[in-house]
């Protein structure tokens, strides 16, 4: 197995696969996570994907995994522009599995949503995973190879919980305000991931989430309760400009609900946290 981009998930996924005896390499930038991942018996190859992927990528015949996010800035993907424009060199996977975001869908105003609804991204963090899909999709019609598509939302899981927002009093929208948001826990989606890539069909899109839609400010505040801080301090949203960031504001102009029924069907998976009464303590244990 091949992950590329082997941070916060790849490096359970690359676990999951270890312990059924099975090789994995990592691309990854930094020495930091090279060692980190050589310390786990993971075989690792050093790359700065905004530079060219090496040619000697072993590509061939591989299940590749695509977890690399893209940049910070910009409508498309150019470092996987570049990772698919080395493939011809590198060798053909079996297939790949893409790890992207349900925030393609844009705001669906509550709605619930499956794979079927139409892709209308409205911010540029979005436009870059559909061009990263499309850039994919043109891969896979052009050279026959298999690839997987999971829309993510929001990852939380032990290391990626809000405490520093929380421990520097920052604001958040009111409960009667706040959008609805989606989420998914790490171990949950690594185990999505390896399903993906053992028996998911060619072509499949999933939706990956633990099913059960929530409230952005009700997370703050439960989060903020599990962890013994006060909850943060409420602004309505028509004095919030200013007030909480533009990534934030982004995130609270867009509500849906999405629906993870062709996960559970089609992949066979029990989730191991279905909802945050179950996901959130687990979060605090010492392995997640």
């Amino acid at each position: 197995m091949l992950i590329v981009g082997c941070g916060y998930v790849g490096r359970r996924v690359a676990a999951l696969h270890r312990a059924r005896g099975e090789a994995v390499v990592a691309v990854v930038r930094s020495a930091a996570s090279a060692q980190a991942l050589e310390r786990d018996g993971v075989a690792v190859v050093r790359a700065d994907l905004d530079a060219a992927p090496p040619a000697d990528l072993p590509t061939r015949g591989a299940g590749v995994y695509y977890f690399a996010p893209p940049p910070e800035s910009g409508t498309t993907d150019p470092r996987l522009a570049a990772f698919v424009a080395s493939l011809p060199r590198s060798g053909q996977p079996r297939r790949i599995v893409y790890i992207g975001t349900t925030g393609i869908y844009g705001d669906c105003h509550g709605e619930w949503v499956d794979e079927t609804r139409p892709a209308n991204p409205s911010v540029d963090r979005a436009r870059r995973r559909w061009d990263a899909e499309c850039r994919l999709r043109g891969w896979a019609a052009d050279s026959g190879g298999e690839l997987i598509v999971l829309r993510v939302a929001g990852i939380y899981g032990p290391g990626r919980l809000p405490l520093d927002r929380l421990r520097r009093g920052l604001p958040m929208v009111a409960v009667d305000e706040a959008p609805w948001t989606n989420r998914i826990h790490v171990d949950d989606l690594a185990a999505v991931c390896v399903a993906a890539m053992d028996r998911a069909p060619s072509g499949a899109v999933y939706n990956v989430s633990d099913g059960h839609p929530g409230n952005m400010a009700d997370y703050f505040n439960r989060v903020a309760d599990l962890v013994g801080l006060p909850r943060p301090p409420v602004v309505r949203l028509a004095d919030a400009q200013g007030r909480l960031s533009e990534g934030l504001l982004s995130y609270l102009r867009e509500s849906r609900r999405l629906d993870n029924g062709r996960l559970l069907r089609e992949l066979g998976v029990t989730l191991r946290y279905p909802t945050l009464d179950a996901g959130l303590p687990a979060c605090l244990t010492a392995d997640g």
